[in-house]
């Protein structure tokens, strides 16, 4: 007797649900897939951005003997008046007994330890994803932290042998002031204000020269430079337009766009050979900058209120502009026009062909250039008038996604910065606060449909979660 092909059930079941999961992934991967963004009613302020110089109280610190230098102050710290900076290796011994240090990993004390658990400490607590590269500094810390360690350590063992000549051969040198110690030189230690030009503030012209541990020096030669004071300037060039609305100021305030650190500086302005400038006086965070010569910075003259929008979003499309008087309701008050048409028998005929409008300016449209082509024929309602499109126009907007698609908005900017802008809400095409909008507006679509309903909401500063 044959055997008989028996239906299997489950067979068929697991086929369909395996088809299904193929649409389902072919489905997603042919998707656009749209981030929110809810509006609020926020502020930014009006930013000019600027790079200055900066002017402190500087004394190079001279070596009057020969030798290979090594440093024991940590660069942009305080050293106290007398303190150990740095050593003059007449004979080169110190140097062998570092680099030996280095290759055998000797074992540091407890207290460098310590030392080092509180620099790294310090930055976890204050740690932010969006100062992710601030972990460079971090990491040229931590070095210079070793850096002194190691040579402290070779040092105390240097003079700590009995009888070893060696050590007679290594001078000390410390800080003729209290202060905060920098390793580097550029020629601009005696800037004054008033020398400042166009021609200084060129980064590029005027390199730094670092002044490296264990390289060979005579006397005269730089060892260290000493910022003594805690008040420092930056002195900026300025527009006609920035000095009239500072003129009157006694302070502005500044956001460092190095740590985005805000602080009010002193306001002086001046005359200078080749133009305007304006010198910013500071009595803080000069530590901070103290290894720099060049500041960039922002000067946040006034705040703007209106609806706040990330960047990302804002995109930029073409539209058919049409007269008002041309735009006609349908059924179900569905808006558009009446198009001109052609029979197969080449009789004359229209057509309704729905239609929204994003602005109107001047009386005049702004329609999707996929509803209707550059020579379509439109026909006035009531009327034997007719208009031919033919003119463009360009909208600046957002896609809008409360209905769980996405459908472009037009805005106004009033203000930007480099991350958001502060758009007007005057008209009924125009955004609404609590609307929700594409973050990223790059690529967008109008009908996309929303797939991923993750929504960034702005918290104070500019923040979003």
């Amino acid at each position: 007797m044959k055997g008989r092909h028996r239906f299997n059930a489950g067979i068929v079941i697991f086929g369909i649900i395996f088809i299904y999961i193929l649409f389902i992934l072919y489905a997603y991967m042919h998707t656009t897939h749209l981030t929110g963004y809810e509006v609020t009613m926020g502020s930014l302020a009006v930013n000019s951005a600027y790079r200055g110089i900066a002017i402190r109280e500087e004394i190079p610190v001279s070596v009057n003997t020969p030798g290979y230098i090594n440093y024991y102050a940590k660069e942009n710290e305080h050293t106290a008046s007398g303190g150990l900076v740095y050593s003059i290796d007449e004979s080169g011994v110190l140097a062998e007994m570092i680099e030996d240090s280095r290759e055998i990993n000797a074992v540091l004390s407890n207290d460098d330890l310590q030392e080092l658990r509180a620099e790294i400490s310090g930055y976890r607590m204050n740690y932010h994803d969006d100062q992710f590269k601030d972990i460079y500094a971090v990491k040229s810390s931590l070095e210079g932290t070793i850096q002194k360690l190691a040579n402290q350590s070779a040092l105390a063992n240097l003079q700590s042998i009995s009888g070893n000549t060696s050590s007679d051969l290594v001078s000390l040198g410390y800080s003729p002031d209290s202060g905060v110690v920098v390793y580097n030189m550029d020629g601009f230690e005696n800037l004054v204000p008033s020398e400042v030009n166009r021609e200084i503030l060129e980064e590029a012209e005027h390199p730094k020269t670092q002044l490296i541990d264990g390289r060979l020096v005579s006397p005269g030669d730089t060892a260290f430079k000493l910022i003594t004071d805690e008040n420092w300037s930056v002195v900026i060039p300025i527009e006609e337009e920035i000095r009239e609305t500072l003129e009157g100021e006694s302070y502005v305030k500044v956001r460092f766009l190095k740590n985005d650190y805000e602080s009010w500086g002193k306001i002086r302005m001046l005359e200078n050979e080749d133009g305007e400038y304006c010198e910013l006086s500071f009595t803080n965070s000069m530590i901070t900058f103290a290894s720099d010569r060049y500041v960039d910075l922002e000067l946040l003259v006034a705040e703007v209120q209106g609806l706040k929008v990330p960047n990302s979003a804002i995109v930029k499309r073409e539209f058919f502009l049409v007269p008002e008087e041309y735009q006609v309701t349908g059924e179900g008050d569905v808006t558009g026009f009446i198009r001109r048409t052609y029979l197969e028998d080449g009789s004359e005929s229209t057509e309704f062909v729905s239609a929204d409008a994003y602005n109107n300016v001047d009386g005049m449209l702004y329609v999707d250039i996929g509803v209707i082509q550059s020579g379509d024929v439109l026909i006035k309602p009531d009327s034997s008038e007719n208009y031919t499109v033919r003119d463009r126009d360009v909208l600046t907007g957002v896609y809008n996604m409360n209905k769980g698609y996405a459908e472009f908005t037009n805005i106004v900017i009033i203000t930007s910065n480099q991350e958001y802008s502060i758009v007007s809400s005057t008209s009924q095409y125009d955004l609404q606060v609590y609307d929700y909008i594409v973050l990223d507006g790059d690529g967008v679509s109008d009908e996309d449909f929303v797939t991923n309903t993750d929504i960034g909401i702005n918290i104070g500063g500019g923040a979003s979660i």
